[in-house]
């Protein structure tokens, strides 16, 4: 497997860059991914830096495929999630938390649509980092980076709640 990305990468990031208009690292990985999953049904009939283009090809047209459909599921539920967290809260911390909830739920809506998806999934959903990159479609080091910058932006954003 390691000789195939050493010798189809260039390829293969050509194919994606392409058809996607730019390099996109997730779709590379899958690529390998189903690559190796689907070698085993590979028939020498034809050239194999073929069989792979045409891989990549079906991975591009199913990330998009995936893509929209996540994004439409996603946007769906954020929207609830969020209403739910601040609708479960014991009534008497209600009282004395109400102002700095709509602060924090303003503060993670406004963060960029990508890091939104990975806080809520992580740490409102308690998703493992593993499994929401499984229901991003990602890679894991893509969530631990969006989440890593979401976290950030969010500690500066509500810095003035850590003296309270």
């Amino acid at each position: 497997m390691q000789e195939i990305i050493s010798n189809y990468k260039g390829k293969i990031r050509a194919i994606i860059k392409k058809l996607t208009g730019s390099y996109n690292e997730d779709i590379e990985q899958m690529v390998y991914i189903k690559t190796w999953q689907s070698f085993s049904s590979y028939r020498e009939q034809g050239k194999l830096s073929q069989w792979i283009g045409t891989l990549t090809a079906n991975v591009c047209r199913d990330y998009f495929k995936s893509k929209q459909t996540r994004k439409e599921q996603l946007q769906e539920n954020d929207e609830e999630i969020l209403e739910n967290i601040a609708d479960n809260v014991d009534p008497e911390i209600l009282l004395d938390s109400k102002t700095r909830q709509k602060i924090i739920l303003r503060a993670v809506n406004s963060l960029p649509p990508k890091m939104k998806k990975v806080i809520i999934l992580c740490e409102f959903e308690d998703n493992s980092i593993k499994q929401a990159a499984q229901k991003l479609g990602i890679s894991e080091g893509t969530v631990k980076s969006r989440l890593f910058n979401a976290r950030k932006i969010l500690a500066e954003v509500l810095k003035p709640l850590q003296g309270e």
